[in-house]
């Protein structure tokens, strides 16, 4: 197994080589990192007329807007995985929650790892890393302290941790109550009545007219703003990394966040069938929200797609209003962090970030939740604010990968030489510039069993690779296992997408083979030439490096 040769096997030797004047600086700025689940750029900065986010608003209004930000995979623990280390997933290996990090890169280096080399105080709580990717301690390396669990005192008095960490309503604690003796009786253990609970009480929305601590989000906001209090107390800059769960799915939030929208102007999407000309491995079952016990009983046959999950309209428009009432719910919690911030005389000298770790389906395609390589999934909401740097809007190509080299020039930490991504720091300063031409995500598929594999391949396993640069996206299906660390390999090819936003932002039509377009895929075959050959290079180059460290 490869390791990677630019990681500090163990962060406490490396903070103690920080000299003492660098640990004395009070002048480096903070780092408040505000991981967000789900989250689409369906905010007001991003231009919503529907969604109420005035605090995500400010923040924006604060600092550097970035509209063409893009993910590295659209499932949470893959994309944390590569934020959190600036390496893209065919070098992570995590392509889905079967996998932790550190099994297959040992040691691979994390931003608060680095930035704890540097003198930093580390910390976080909520979501950050998909906790299925990661060690129990959420991933131990990175954390000067170790990461926190919500403490029930933040809960609102009479309520508690909610049931299966999800909901409040007086509804489903009575059921968890009824499920709980069920499993009892049939002699299940503590562990498997738990994941009985998981499977019973599961309905896809909950309006409850709840406390907002009496969910886990607003618990650990409160647990947050203590952290926060004791941080600005202590010698260190420091790196605080605060993770809220929604809006993921369930869409639970207290009622008077339901009670800021109208179910009547839910939004449904215009256009709910596959792109006509599209790959059909590119579609997926939207498998996730069909495990919400609400969401099975209305699935008819009869209106069933080969694709998605077909969802009646008043069914839908309530997802919508749970999915907004849910983010609204959000952005209170990230009103009170930075109200926090400013009480404690601390935003001065913070950085402040906050993403959305992938986007989301709402009814588009027929498709809900992510797992694709759409505009819907792949497209994700970043903002920076950083202390001197005008407020700004930019169109300029970012990605996740690019938030760790990013962060390390606005410290004035060193950028390791290893990472995937590059730093915006210029475009934040200029918001005309940009630093790269494109953005690329990628997602995992499988061919169909009883499908017959295409000439040549042993492999059913599939990745598509999405480029999106200016108004196109250019997707490529790879088959046969085929992975961007490979040389290149046209018989693997299955299948291409290209799509033109400024004409088809809802990708109804699949222009790839139009003669008509065949100047921009060309152009855009280039460009993922060219990634492809920049990907293996780098892979060959990491090889090598390695298998000389290790004769050593």
């Amino acid at each position: 197994m490869l390791r990677n040769i630019f990681i500090a096997l163990s962060a406490v030797p490396l903070m103690l080589a920080v000299p003492a004047d660098v640990l004395a600086q009070k002048k480096r700025p903070n780092i408040l990192f505000i991981a967000i689940d789900d989250l689409k750029p369906e905010i007001g900065a991003y231009g919503s007329r529907m969604v109420k986010t005035p605090n995500i608003d400010r923040l924006a209004a604060s600092g550097t807007v970035f509209m063409a930000n893009y993910c590295q995979q659209a499932v949470c623990g893959p994309t944390r995985a590569s934020l959190m280390t600036g390496m893209r997933p065919d070098h992570t290996k995590v392509y889905n929650m079967e996998v932790r990090m550190r099994n297959l890169n040992p040691g691979i280096l994390t931003l608060p790892q680095h930035l704890w080399a540097q003198g930093y105080s580390t910390q976080g709580i909520g979501k950050v890393y998909d906790p299925r990717c990661v060690d129990e301690d959420i991933d131990k390396p990175s954390w000067s302290v170790p990461y926190y669990k919500t403490e029930d005192r933040y809960y609102a008095r009479g309520f508690g941790e909610p049931v299966t960490g999800r909901y409040q309503s007086v509804a489903a604690r009575q059921e968890a109550e009824r499920y709980t003796k069920e499993a009892q009786a049939q002699g299940m253990s503590k562990q498997q009545v738990r994941q009985y609970l998981m499977d019973k009480v599961k309905p896809s929305v909950e309006n409850a007219d709840v406390p907002d601590n009496a969910y886990n989000d607003g618990a650990n906001v409160l647990q947050a703003i203590d952290i926060l209090g004791g941080l600005a107390k202590g010698d260190a800059p420091f790196f605080f990394a605060v993770g809220l769960a929604k809006p993921h799915l369930p869409f639970v939030a207290p009622k008077k966040y339901w009670d800021l929208y109208r179910r009547e102007d839910m939004p449904v999407a215009k256009y709910q069938l596959m792109s006509k000309g599209g790959v059909d491995v590119s579609m997926h079952n939207s498998g996730e929200i069909r495990s919400y016990t609400d969401i099975a009983p209305l699935i008819r046959p009869e209106t069933e797609k080969p694709y998605g999950v077909t969802i009646p309209e008043d069914k839908q428009r309530e997802l919508l209003h749970g999915y907004f009432a849910a983010i609204s719910y959000t952005d209170a919690n990230v009103g009170r962090l930075l109200k926090a911030l400013d009480s404690l005389g601390l935003r001065e000298n913070t950085i402040v970030v906050l993403w959305g770790d992938h986007g989301w389906h709402l009814g588009d395609h027929n498709l809900w939740c992510k797992h694709s390589t759409f505009e819907q999934a792949t497209r994700t909401p970043l903002i920076i604010s950083a202390p001197g740097i005008r407020p700004s809007q930019t169109r300029s190509h970012s990605e996740f990968v690019d938030i760790f080299p990013t962060l390390c020039e606005l410290t004035g930490s060193p950028i390791p030489g290893h990472l995937h991504g590059r730093s915006q720091v210029a475009v934040m300063k200029d918001p005309s510039k940009k630093v790269k031409d494109f953005s690329v995500s990628q997602y995992p598929r499988a061919i169909a069993k009883g499908t017959t594999l295409p000439a040549g391949h042993t492999s059913s396993k599939v990745m598509g690779y999405a480029l999106r640069s200016g108004r196109y996206r250019y997707t490529v299906w790879m088959g046969n296992d085929w992975k961007s660390d490979m040389p290149f390999d046209a018989s693997a090819l299955i299948g291409q997408e290209l799509y033109d936003y400024d004409t088809d932002p809802e990708e109804r039509v699949n222009l790839a083979g139009s003669k008509a377009n065949a100047a921009a895929q060309a152009d855009m075959h280039a460009k993922m030439m060219s990634y492809f050959a920049e990907a293996r290079s780098r892979s060959v180059a990491m090889k090598a490096t390695s298998a000389g460290s290790s004769g050593r």
